[in-house]
C-alpha cells in the first residue's frame, strides 16, 4: 500500500516538471522577445564620420543585403609580392665576399666592418662504438644472435635490432659483427670477436 501511494506521489511530482514544457507559457514569451524592436546601437565614432582623419563606417545593423558593396569587394585584386604561395621555392642565398680578418669589426661609430668568412665544418670521423662482440647465442634453427657487451651491460641482438637505443646490427659474421652508430651518419664499424 506504502509503494501504491509513493508511486502516485512521484508521477505528481513528475508530472508537475514535465507538463510547463508543454504549455504555451513559455511560447508566450519567447514571441513577445522575437516582436521587441531592435534598437540601432550608434557608438560616438559612427557619429562623428572620421577619425583621425580617415573615414569611419559608420555601424548598421540593417540585415539588407548591400549589392554595391558586394560588387566592390568582388573588384578587388590581389596584388602580393610575386611569390606562389602553393610552389616550394628556395630562398635567394645571400654569398658573402671574400675578404677581411673574418671577424666582424665594430668601427667608431658602432658600424659593422667585413663580414665574417664563412668555413664549413670539418668532416669528422664518427667516435668509436663501446661495444665489444664476445659470442654467438644462436640455437641450432633460429637466425644468428650475438652477445654484445658495454661496460656492466650485456645485449642479446640479431641483424637489424638496435642494441643500447643507438646502435644497430647490420650483419654478423663468424669473425665479426658490422654496427651502425645511429646518430653519427656514417660507414658501419666492423667489431671483431673477442675472447673473453
Amino acid at each position: 500500500m506504502w509503494a501504491a501511494v509513493l508511486g502516485v506521489v512521484a508521477l505528481l511530482a513528475l508530472a508537475y516538471e514535465v507538463i510547463p514544457m508543454f504549455t504555451g507559457a513559455s511560447t508566450q514569451a519567447s514571441s513577445a522577445e522575437i516582436t521587441a524592436p531592435v534598437a540601432t546601437v550608434r557608438t560616438p565614432s559612427s557619429r562623428a564620420g572620421t577619425k583621425n582623419g580617415k573615414k569611419v563606417r559608420a555601424e548598421n545593423l540593417d540585415p539588407t543585403l548591400r549589392l554595391d558593396l558586394l560588387a566592390a569587394s568582388e573588384q578587388t585584386k590581389y596584388e602580393g609580392t610575386g611569390r606562389n604561395i602553393f610552389v616550394s621555392q628556395a630562398e635567394d642565398v645571400v654569398i658573402p665576399k671574400p675578404g677581411g680578418s673574418g671577424a666582424t669589426d665594430h668601427g667608431k661609430n658602432g658600424e659593422a666592418g667585413p663580414s665574417p668568412i664563412y668555413v664549413p665544418p670539418s668532416n669528422q670521423a664518427p667516435p668509436p662504438i663501446p661495444l665489444k662482440f664476445y659470442g654467438f647465442a644462436t640455437s641450432t634453427g633460429e637466425a644468428k644472435k650475438i652477445f654484445l657487451k658495454s661496460g656492466d651491460d650485456v645485449f642479446v641482438a640479431g641483424e637489424g635490432e638496435i642494441v643500447d637505443r643507438r646502435y644497430k646490427v647490420i650483419r654478423i659474421t663468424p669473425t665479426s659483427v658490422s654496427i651502425q652508430d645511429m646518430v653519427y651518419s656514417g660507414p658501419p664499424q666492423n667489431i671483431p670477436l673477442t675472447q673473453g
